[in-house]
């Protein structure tokens, strides 16, 4: 098991207990944005180790009755069928996976918001779908100017124009699938509309990273930094907060740029503002519920170079250019490492070296190194991945733990009927495989129950792995970098 960092159930604690402190303070009604993931948020988790990747959730549930659920969407999103890159899905079907999702979990999800709606085709298409499937619906339109022109924004013609949204809780949860769907300016609407109606309400974000009360190089907080660095966030010193407070804080560019505009607005909206700095704005306890900062240092500087191989990779895959790669070598510098700062990294490179064969490392929980090497029948993650799963068993290295008899009609049936140009087996092949043979090993048996004693490991291969492959590995809870080259020197490699 690696070293815990982070008291989760303080976390709970504190956080709710901030947002119920909002609530009171605004009269008994809160528009609360949500930055970031608001469940599965591995970022979080791997950065501070002992942070559940549902936490989030968690304490929302803890507010459950008090609390319903909007989500924004940008109309332009839908039109032009924007994809969430880590699931690989268009924002408008991931806006019916949350809907699905909060319900299952019995939070209120009160209705959608179409943001920058100008009656764009797919987006009264979404309208219809939702409509239909019983999902109230509210349109809010582009603003002129919108966010400086203050004078215009906080107006009938502007705010005032959007639909305004029936709520009936304390607590407004404001989310979406991704960035730029218009969060911020759905509470903005609301404080506008609610103010007419002489409804006291107010206004606070949701936030995790970077974290206000850690040291603005911290490594937690440059992890911040490595994962936003197709954004160009910044993390700096809140000058707001310093000269309000004398405190020295940490919030990012964006937060910082926009405040004075925002303070306009609220004190445009409500007579004077409630906040005298962009961290004020925020509810995040995170910093406080750290109990071993060593541990974190360590999580976060490993995150950076994983962000580091991915962006490499990304290059490669002409997702993006080398200046996002150059920033990453600048926070690596900054953090004061390399990328053999992961034992896996050089222990991977050495192995491909031995072999002289695309193989894999990785750095099991508690310490212990295992490698994989790629063979005429597994690849390396999957060849890695068995060796890890025979040392955690405390089972001989030399032991089958797939009998020839179950491998070798798999492999025949990828190439003579699946017409594969290899035989060898994915991830998820050898998992099928290995189940099939604990049916009657008993060995094979203690080494699949070793699966959930994966979680934590740091993984790193000399080759780009398969989709699928790093798909499995990730599910196990497997830290998962590679080296930006393919095996094969083809264009195509899907």
């Amino acid at each position: 098991m690696g070293r815990i960092g982070f008291d989760n159930q303080k976390y709970l604690k504190l956080q709710s207990e901030q947002i119920r402190k909002r609530i009171a303070e605004f009269g008994g009604k809160l528009y609360l944005e949500f930055g970031g993931k608001l469940f599965d948020d591995y970022h979080a988790s791997r950065v501070l180790p002992g942070f559940e990747p549902d936490s989030k959730i968690r304490m929302l549930q803890q507010l459950r009755d008090e609390m319903e659920i909007v989500i924004t969407i940008n109309a332009e999103d839908i039109e032009s069928n924007k994809i969430r890159g880590d699931l690989g899905i268009s924002y408008d079907d991931d806006v019916l996976r949350l809907i699905d999702t909060f319900r299952e979990m019995n939070l209120l999800v009160g209705s959608v918001v179409l943001a920058r709606y100008n009656g764009q085709p797919k987006a009264n298409a979404f309208l219809k779908q939702l409509n239909n499937l019983g999902v109230k619906c509210y349109k809010h339109y582009t603003i002129a100017g919108y966010p400086s022109d203050v004078q215009h924004i906080v107006s009938d013609e502007g705010l005032g124009k959007n639909e305004y949204i029936e709520t009936q809780r304390s607590l407004v949860v404001i989310t979406a699938p991704g960035p730029g769907s218009g969060k911020m300016a759905t509470c903005l609407s609301q404080l506008y509309h609610d103010y007419k109606r002489g409804i006291a309400a107010g206004y606070a974000k949701f936030e995790t990273f970077p974290v206000w009360n850690l040291a603005l190089k911290h490594p937690v907080n440059l992890a911040y930094e490595a994962a936003t660095a197709d954004l160009n966030d910044v993390n700096m010193i809140d000058p707001f907060h310093l000269e309000a407070y004398g405190e020295i804080t940490v919030n990012y560019n964006r937060d910082v740029e926009i405040f004075p505009v925002l303070n306009a607005m609220f004190e445009k909206i409500q007579g004077k503002s409630p906040y005298k700095s962009p961290t004020d704005m925020g509810v995040n306890m995170a910093g406080k519920c750290i109990i071993d900062d060593e541990a974190c240092c360590d999580a976060s500087k490993k995150e950076i170079i994983r962000r580091y191989f991915s962006t490499s990779t990304n290059v490669i895959r002409g997702k993006c250019d080398d200046s996002q790669v150059s920033k990453l070598e600048l926070l690596m510098n900054m953090a004061g490492i390399t990328p053999e700062y992961c034992p896996a990294v050089p222990r991977a490179l050495e192995r491909a070296k031995e072999t002289q064969s695309p193989a894999g490392a990785m750095v099991l929980p508690d310490g212990r190194m295992v490698t994989g090497k790629t063979s005429s029948t597994l690849g390396a993650a999957s060849a890695m991945l068995l060796n890890a799963l025979k040392v955690l068993g405390n089972i001989d290295s030399e032991t089958d733990l797939i009998e020839a008899s179950v491998l070798e009609p798999i492999c025949s049936l990828k190439t003579r009927y699946l017409k594969h140009k290899n035989p060898r087996l994915h991830t998820d092949e050898v998992l099928l495989a290995l189940t099939i043979s604990a049916l009657t090993n008993p060995v094979a048996l203690k080494a699949k129950e070793q699966l959930e004693n994966l979680k934590g490991s740091d993984a790193h291969f000399t080759v780009i792995l398969s989709e699928e492959d790093e798909k499995i590995l990730r599910r196990l809870g497997i830290n998962v970098s590679f080296e930006p080259r393919y095996e094969h020197q083809r264009l195509y490699h899907k």
